[in-house]
């Protein structure tokens, strides 16, 4: 991966996910090389949501969650703060993503992203200049 790249929760949660089988590998991977790049961002959204869904979905005991958690955050991290909100919220009425979607869709636009890596959102559409890729499809 070159340049900045922003991950998505999913990422995150299939590389722990026993049961996703292929993508759990290509989530590994992905995060392999963002760590070792140093190229990869993450909200603090990300990491909150990574935490809940690794703990309440996946069963990973909060001190393994924790660990991964700080970890993760080695790579850089967009701290949400009420201008995100705001902004995510303007996205949120201009394209009709949801709420959620729009704040990582505007931290990545916010930390200088070019690309953001999700299964969540339409793969392949560019925008306010984040191409968003499925790197699953």
């Amino acid at each position: 991966m070159k340049g900045r790249v922003f991950l998505d929760t999913n990422i995150l949660i299939y590389a722990d996910d026993a049961d996703a089988g292929i993508k759990r590998d290509r989530a590994q991977q992905i995060i392999e090389a963002a760590l070792n790049n140093g190229n990869g961002v993450l909200s603090t959204q990300v990491l909150q949501e990574y935490f809940v869904v690794a703990t309440k979905k996946l069963g990973l005991p909060a001190e393994i969650a924790q660990q991964k958690v700080e970890i993760l955050a080695s790579m850089n991290v967009m701290v949400v703060d009420v201008e995100h909100v705001v902004e995510a919220i303007k996205l949120h009425r201009l394209y009709g993503f949801s709420f959620w979607d729009c704040l990582i869709l505007h931290c990545a636009k916010a930390a200088a992203c070019p690309r953001l890596l999700s299964e969540d959102l339409q793969h392949g559409r560019s925008i306010e200049g984040v191409t968003i890729e499925n790197p699953f499809a």
